[in-house]
């Protein structure tokens, strides 16, 4: 896992064509607004999380973030153990963030 601060990840995100963007939030917090190509997938419903991710391709490259950067840097450890490789945590989630924000 390796953490970027937001210039760093909106930086690695502008020039990666093989990006997923993974949001770790509930659903409901999702529903306030995400980034832009995010896909909510809820760390604290672990089954389905882990159930979910499993079915990525693990030689990706997966940003993952949440509201303060606790629970992604959770599911970053989580993935690195699934046998991801490429895998980016937002410093500060979405509590710091001031990019653009949408609903999904």
């Amino acid at each position: 896992m390796t953490n970027l601060t937001q210039t760093e990840w909106e930086e690695r995100l502008a020039a990666d064509k093989d990006a997923t963007i993974l949001d770790v939030r509930t659903q409901a917090e999702c529903n306030l607004g995400m980034q832009e190509h995010a896909r909510c997938i809820d760390i604290f419903d672990r089954e389905s999380f882990i159930r979910t991710v499993d079915r990525l391709d693990k030689s990706g490259n997966y940003y993952v973030y949440c509201r303060s950067g606790n629970r992604s840097s959770m599911a970053c450890s989580l993935m690195e153990e699934m046998g991801f490789r490429h895998i980016y945590n937002l410093i500060g989630g979405m509590m710091n963030w001031h990019g653009k924000v949408i609903l999904p």
